[in-house]
């Protein structure tokens, strides 16, 4: 079906990186605050297929923690892509700093997955299969979250709502050791969101607390650029030292414009990384 649209488009002159329309999302808020809402696209199934729950893909954006939205920092493909799999998906908003802490964003995140489990029956989701997916920002999150199991507690869940996590080009697991050797470029950005307690850096660093137990499962995915390859490679080996299962992928591309095209076409199936995570999100759920 998806690759049919895409084919028409080639047809039609249009560009084929650009993803073709994602149908009309609904919206669900999971807090008070403005920006504690979230948008949610259902499993598309075949006409007559039966309706099973579906599994779900939580998507966490990016922005140096301070900004983005779920409206501009999620890239076009995935709302689009996943539901055609066979995947419920849904791409929050989260508080931002300086108006929230990191720890706050890591609540949200957990206090989101929560609203969207509680509706699992009129939403269609299959509680027992569900993958937190982030980039940049989004992926340091959604890696805390699932190293530092506080935040799913004070939502009421555990690592046992969730299946696996994909951090997409992440650079901040290990926030002492990126504010030391990551350059000036987003120093002050980091010192903005991690403050220069060296303890507070310490404890929202997905490497220095993926110390078991963590979420069950990881895929690691990247692209060239050194700090970022240096930061996966260690949260992979803090997992693994953890026995945690992992993978990590690394993918063409580096400075700013790779960084950004990991997300943008995650989920284009032209692009490197989509095939690699499609067939580990079906390892994951089991179909």
């Amino acid at each position: 079906m998806l690759r049919a649209r895409i084919a028409e488009r080639r047809l039609a002159g249009n560009d084929a990186n650009t993803a073709p329309p994602a149908a009309r999302p609904q919206s669900l808020t999971y807090g008070p605050d403005p920006l504690q809402v979230l948008d949610f696209w259902p499993a598309q199934r075949p006409a007559g297929a039966a309706k099973a729950p579906a599994p779900l893909i939580v998507f966490v954006h990016g922005g140096g923690w301070k900004r983005g939205s779920k409206d501009n920092a999620a890239g076009g493909w995935k709302q689009v892509h996943y539901p055609a799999a066979g995947y419920a998906y849904a791409s929050i908003n989260y508080r931002l700093v300086p108006g929230a802490t990191v720890e706050q964003q890591g609540a949200d995140v957990a206090a989101a997955l929560k609203a969207l489990l509680d509706r699992a029956g009129p939403l269609g989701i299959d509680r027992s299969r569900v993958v937190l997916m982030g980039h940049s920002a989004g992926a340091h999150l959604v890696a805390l979250v699932g190293t530092d199991e506080q935040y799913l507690r004070g939502a009421g869940l555990s690592f046992r709502a969730v299946t696996g996590v994909v951090p997409i080009d992440g650079a901040a697991y290990d926030v002492p050791r990126q504010i030391a050797e990551g350059g000036r470029f987003m120093h002050d950005t980091y010192l903005e969101a991690f403050g220069s307690d060296p303890a507070r850096q310490r404890a929202l660093s997905p490497t220095l607390q993926a110390a078991a137990p963590n979420a069950p499962a990881f895929l690691l995915v990247h692209v060239q650029r050194e700090d970022g390859v240096a930061q996966n490679k260690a949260l992979e080996a803090a997992l693994r030292q953890a026995g945690t299962r992992v993978e990590r992928k690394d993918f063409p591309g580096t400075g700013l414009s790779g960084h950004a095209e990991i997300n943008r076409r995650m989920g284009d199936p032209d692009y490197a990384a989509t095939p690699v995570t499609d067939a580990w999100l079906k390892q994951m759920f089991g179909g």
